[in-house]
């Protein structure tokens, strides 16, 4: 029952905190499903969108190694030659940040990721899985001592032993990262987990500069909750997509966020109108497929990769749920 009494903005602190900030990862997640071949139309919408909603950083794709992927079967964005993104971007002479992925053993970083004085790249965002820490080390220093802000992202961390987690921690908050992220690769975290992932990232870098970030995926629904719940709990750096677009069951959809956060800054009339325009034109033409759907969430349920489900919803059989159940169980 009410008071009578009139809220004041402190009663939504957490909404209001100036150190939050999000990351628009529309274009390099969502490549995973087109194998990075967005037009120049597209990708130019979405920067566009980013700065007119005043989101803080925007990840246009990978530095993909050309003799690991070969350019005849995959998209600009998945190599994002200097080139590439001036055509979007120019200069960029405005306060967005420009982010692109280097995976751990999949990037020619010493030759692809070009000193930051020769780059309009702001920040390079290092992927590594735990047996690749090593590696990713040694990504983080280049980077770092190339003049770029350097971050990391903990893939599959819902397969590690919590003893490997915290080892590879320790490691992190020594290095020259300035955000590690929580990353749920298999949508596979329930509220309560990330709860304590995020202490248990925030206590690794207590002393530190270093702040954490969320990275959700959507196999049961849960990224914005569990976004929401890294959030409240600390993490400052946010990562969300465009009407939630991402490979199998997507991410964190931006416009939900931006209606939790009612931070000024953040505009949400923009991001709708670019989803109107441009991504449900997209689906209505059964171009791509992303989203919730039962087989991402028996993969997420059962801690899996969602590579089964994908290939399963472009199989003949798209809907034998059943089947993939039982197939999957059976694999366990």
């Amino acid at each position: 029952m009410s008071d009578g009494k009139k809220k004041s903005s402190k009663d939504s602190w957490v909404t209001y905190r100036p150190e939050i900030k999000i990351l628009d990862c529309t274009i390099r997640d969502g490549g995973l499903i087109n194998d990075h071949q967005f037009d120049d139309g597209f990708v130019r919408c979405v920067y566009q969108t980013c700065l007119a909603a005043g989101i803080d950083a925007m990840e246009f794709g990978y530095k993909a190694d050309k003799k690991i992927f070969a350019p005849s079967q995959y998209g600009d964005w998945k190599y994002c030659d200097e080139d590439t993104l001036r055509r979007i971007v120019d200069d960029n002479p405005t306060d967005l940040k420009i982010s692109v992925m280097t995976d751990a053993e999949r990037t020619d970083y010493h030759t692809d990721v070009l000193p930051k004085s020769e780059s309009v790249i702001d920040i390079v965002r290092v992927a590594t899985y735990i047996h690749q820490i090593p590696t990713a080390l040694d990504m983080i220093k280049d980077a770092h001592e190339k003049g770029y802000r350097v971050t990391v992202n903990l893939m599959a961390i819902s397969t590690v032993q919590e003893r490997e987690l915290r080892e590879a921690l320790d490691v992190l908050a020594r290095s020259e990262v300035c955000a590690i992220f929580v990353v749920d690769s298999f949508g596979a975290y329930y509220s309560e987990q990330i709860r304590d992932l995020t202490k248990m990232f925030l206590k690794a870098v207590e002393g530190t500069d270093i702040e954490v970030g969320i990275h959700a995926h959507n196999n049961q629904m849960l990224a914005y909750a569990n976004t929401i719940e890294a959030l409240i709990v600390g993490a400052n750096r946010l990562d969300a997509t465009l009407n939630g677009i991402g490979r199998g069951a997507g991410n964190c959809p931006l416009e939900l966020l931006l209606g939790f956060l009612k931070n000024p800054k953040f505009d949400l009339r923009p991001v709708l109108e670019c989803i109107q325009n441009v991504f449900v034109p997209l689906e209505r033409k059964n171009q791509m497929e992303w989203g919730y759907r039962i087989p991402y969430m028996i993969t997420g349920i059962l801690n899996q990769h969602p590579r089964a489900a994908i290939k399963m919803r472009a199989s003949d059989t798209p809907d034998d749920y059943v089947t993939f159940y039982d197939q999957m169980v059976e694999e366990e």
